[in-house]
């Protein structure tokens, strides 16, 4: 690794001229200590992947998606806090009819795009009219149509209730009908804090404050993204050319001169999904597992793994354990955590027939206890995951084979075999898209499970009348004292960790109070950087 750094470092020295371009000299960049001579800029490292491929659209995934952030240059009608409640950006009020049909949304008056034309209502309409019709990342299927009203009123008429929506008017970033084009993501126009400067594909992208601003000037006046692998992204640090560099928990323990190790929690989850019907052939892929369908097992799995010693073994302790796919939300039910016991683990399956056999195996029937736990090819967090959980699941007399996959076959190889996947989202809908049947498949879309009582707590979240009354519903499908998603129930999927988020920060720069961090270690870190200060 070292010989790598060196060489990653030496690169990042010729390609100073590139920093110099920021508008930050390179013989400015640090003082002795290691300290950024700037006030009010800095410079932030994101994977490879945070780059936005289709540019800064949110018709195509700027701000949404699973990696989803406050889009910056672009305001949006409401906001997520730091409790992950609802609040307001260009919105002054919203309100939903009593048949949950119609979210009508005030908007201010006092706000313009960059381009100095006023921002209304048909903006706002038209945003959300040509994402129904384009987005390839967002689900607007619920939605019928949007309506300016007037300057200052915009209505959503909706396909079906949808009590969710204002955590939709979170991310989606308002464009200005008179100037987009589907050359819009490359210069963005917007009328939120920043304004896109300069995006040099495959490198970084320069973020300015608006001046023309309508809520609070930001105190950083400029930000420069820096799209890194994480070993150079510790290069960049250790070079002192970067303010904050994202890292892994296989760096943290570098210690690193002028500069701190920032943690933040986060839901960006890890685990993998228990196919849990028998298996059956349908149009050439094959949905169930012979051993994974028995619900005794899929128990026995849940309270069979060690997430702390996991937790330790892969990420040197630099995450927490994993319940659900919504831990810490407002509408995670705490009856999903479970405690480690391998003894009940070993009980459940010697009750449901699983016998050991001469190699040390399970059978039953026939049927070998034995799994394939994919994982996909190049990420080493999860396949240290998959190789923990086989080594833990030898002890129970249950074989798991790992191996590493393309996303091309995982989806369809996933219906039978289960897989490590990364969740983790600010909206309960990621219950949903795991958990609920699929019309046309009579399964969920992802894993083959159905259960009739989960998917009316659901349909009756999405149909309720305010947010607020949604949780309990949303709780309820992950277990109402009789049925749910969770261990006492059916636990079609188990999940083992949420991974932290780590950075190295450069010593006085002050960062603003995160939220938790949804899927996916990049812009969220950014979502607040108008509010960071320099000591």
């Amino acid at each position: 690794m070292r010989l790598r750094i060196f060489s990653i470092m030496c690169t990042l020295m010729l390609a100073a001229g590139l920093l110099a371009g920021c508008g930050r000299q390179q013989k400015n960049q640090t003082d002795g200590a290691g300290k950024a001579a700037a006030k009010n800029e800095v410079i932030v490292t994101m994977p490879t992947t945070s780059e936005p491929e289709s540019g800064f659209d949110p018709a195509y995934g700027w701000g949404a998606g699973e990696h989803v952030h406050e889009p910056l240059i672009q305001s949006t009608l409401t906001t997520t806090t730091t409790d992950l409640k609802i609040g307001k950006d260009l919105a002054t009020d919203y309100s939903v009819s009593k048949d949950g049909l119609t979210w009508t949304v005030k908007i201010r008056d006092d706000v313009t795009f960059t381009d100095g034309e006023p921002l209304t209502a048909e903006d706002v309409a038209f945003t959300y009219n040509n994402c129904k019709k384009n987005s390839s990342v967002n689900d607007f299927t619920m939605l019928k149509q949007a309506v300016a009203v007037d300057d200052v009123t915009v209505e959503f008429q909706m396909e079906r209730p949808f009590s969710i929506w204002p955590y939709t008017m979170a991310v989606v970033g308002i464009v200005p009908e008179h100037g987009y084009s589907e050359a819009y993501g490359q210069n963005p126009v917007g009328s939120g804090r920043y304004i896109m400067k300069q995006w040099d594909k495959g490198q970084q992208v320069i973020f300015e404050a608006n001046p023309d601003y309508y809520g609070e000037q930001p105190k950083i006046k400029k930000v420069t993204v820096l799209f890194m692998e994480e070993d150079a992204a510790l290069a960049a640090a250790m070079a002192g050319q970067a303010d904050v560099a994202h890292t892994a928990a296989s760096y943290a323990d570098q210690k690193l001169n002028g500069y701190q190790l920032f943690e933040v929690e986060s839901v960006d989850n890890r685990g993998f999904n228990l196919p849990a019907v028998e298996p059956v052939e349908k149009d050439g892929v094959t949905y169930g597992n012979a051993f994974t369908s028995d619900i005794n097992v899929r128990r026995a799995i849940n309270i069979g793994i060690n997430r702390e010693e996991m937790i330790e073994n892969v990420l040197n302790g630099y995450g927490t354990a994993a319940y659900s796919v919504c831990d810490k939300m407002p509408w995670y039910n705490s009856a999903s955590e479970v405690s480690y016991d391998p003894k009940l683990a070993e009980q459940l399956l010697d009750q449901a027939g699983w016998k050991t056999g001469a190699d040390g195996i399970r059978q039953k029937d026939g049927v070998r206890a034995s799994f394939t736990l994919m994982f996909s090819t190049g990420d080493s967090v999860r396949q240290a995951l998959a190789e923990d959980t086989a080594n833990q699941l030898k002890k129970l007399g249950i074989e798991v084979k790992t191996e590493g996959v393309g996303w091309d076959t995982a989806y369809d190889r996933a219906q039978s075999e289960p897989l490590i996947w990364g969740w983790g989202a600010h909206t309960p809908m990621e219950l949903y898209n795991i958990y609920h049947t699929d019309s046309d498949t009579g399964l969920a879309q992802l894993s083959p499970y159905a259960s009739e009582s989960v998917d009316q707590y659901m349909d009756a979240a999405l149909a309720a009348d305010s947010l607020e009354e949604s949780y309990k519903l949303w709780q309820n499908a992950q277990w109402d004292q009789n049925t749910g998603v969770t261990q006492q129930g059916d636990i079609p999927w188990i999940w083992l960790c949420n991974v932290e988020h780590l950075y190295f920060v450069r010593d006085g720069l002050k960062i603003a109070e995160q939220k938790i961090h949804p899927h996916g270690h990049g812009w969220s870190i950014i979502n607040n950087v108008d509010q960071w200060s320099w000591d």
